[in-house]
């Protein structure tokens, strides 16, 4: 059986895996200050064309929310995110547990908008209430569409007005930036966002989340906040090695390009067939709507997961696409829809 479950089922990808094997038995500096991390913190910058932020290595992505969200805001203050939102669905009430409450909106295709984002501030008005403090979106979100240049800024100028801090996940950020409808790139998020991430584990590494600070203020003593939180890696060489062969050159871009071109084949093949999407397809992430008959089939040949029932005769489930995603399993896949449809 093939799974399209997620897209961090493999290990890591060769160029990494043989760069390990080269540094086994090699002797480096503890805690993230190790020469990997320092190159690659180095070829971030360089990508970003900003040479002033501060990127720090965390080892998952709930952490670095967890991380991110309880060090940039006081005791008294709120994150507002979508109701599809990570820090919302699947992170067992991380956020909750440092005593922030996430409220949430409304969402349209799994994207925040600034008319959802302005309704929540004004329902939070004095001090009976949590003070909304941070805003939270994904790039790409949990329903695989993305955010145009357009609608970042206009999030940006809403932050601007009510003084929030805009916190960008980007858990699948090189999907996102490799799609073809995006029209945003690093140099961008550094400009528009005062914190986001580039993430690995869903990306070629092992594991790893490049957490990028953009705003002076939120940089003072962070190092002391990643190890009160239990997120400073003792052998933090792990993380920086990987992110410095991911982005040595165009490696990032090309994996999540591969993976985005699989989903692409998929989603052509379903709306061949007649199916409809429940979110329009860009990235990666696809969420077709199939009938349950066929499903039963599909389940025993590819792994997927179902996200609801539409009715007695239909559901949505996701497919995903990763790097390491075979052309061989993607022909099977389709093939199998269409003789099934």
């Amino acid at each position: 059986m093939y799974s399209f479950i997620n897209d961090y089922s493999e290990g890591a990808h060769p160029r990494i895996l043989d760069a390990f094997y080269k540094l086994n038995l090699e002797q480096n500096i503890g805690y993230g200050e190790d020469a990997y991390s320092l190159r690659a913190k180095e070829a971030i910058k360089a990508h970003i064309k900003n040479n002033e932020v501060d990127i720090h290595f965390i080892a998952g992505g709930t952490q670095t929310n967890l991380l991110v969200v309880s060090s940039f805001l006081r005791p008294h203050e709120c994150v507002i995110s979508v109701e599809t939102g990570h820090i919302n669905t699947h992170e067992t009430g991380a956020i909750e547990a440092t005593g922030h409450k996430v409220v949430v909106v409304a969402d349209r295709e799994g994207k925040l908008t600034p008319e959802h984002l302005e309704k929540a501030i004004k329902q939070h008005t004095d001090e009976h209430m949590v003070k909304p403090g941070m805003v939270y979106i994904s790039n790409s979100t949990e329903l695989g569409t993305i955010y145009t240049r357009s609608e970042l800024m206009a999030i940006r100028n809403m932050c601007n007005s009510h003084g929030l801090i805009l916190f960008l996940d980007g858990a699948r950020l090189g999907s996102a930036l490799t799609c073809n409808s995006n029209d945003l790139g690093l140099l961008d998020l550094a400009q528009l966002t005062d914190v986001f991430t580039i993430g690995g584990t869903k990306n070629g590494a092992l594991l790893g989340e490049a957490l990028v600070i953009v705003k002076d203020e939120l940089k003072e003593d962070f190092r002391y906040l990643i190890k009160q939180r239990g997120a400073m890696m003792a052998k933090g060489f792990v993380l920086g090695l990987q992110f410095e062969e991911l982005f040595r050159d165009n490696l990032y871009f090309e994996l999540a390009s591969h993976a985005n071109k699989m989903a692409k084949v998929i989603a052509t093949t379903i709306i061949e067939c007649g199916y409809d999407f429940y979110a329009r397809p860009s990235t990666n992430q696809l969420f077709p709507i199939l009938p349950n008959k066929l499903l039963k089939e599909l389940s025993k040949e590819f792994g997927f997961i179902v996200i609801d029932k539409l009715d007695d005769n239909n559901s949505v489930v996701r497919l995903v696409t990763s790097w390491a995603t075979s052309t061989e399993s993607v022909e099977q896949l389709c093939r199998f829809i269409k003789e099934h449809k």
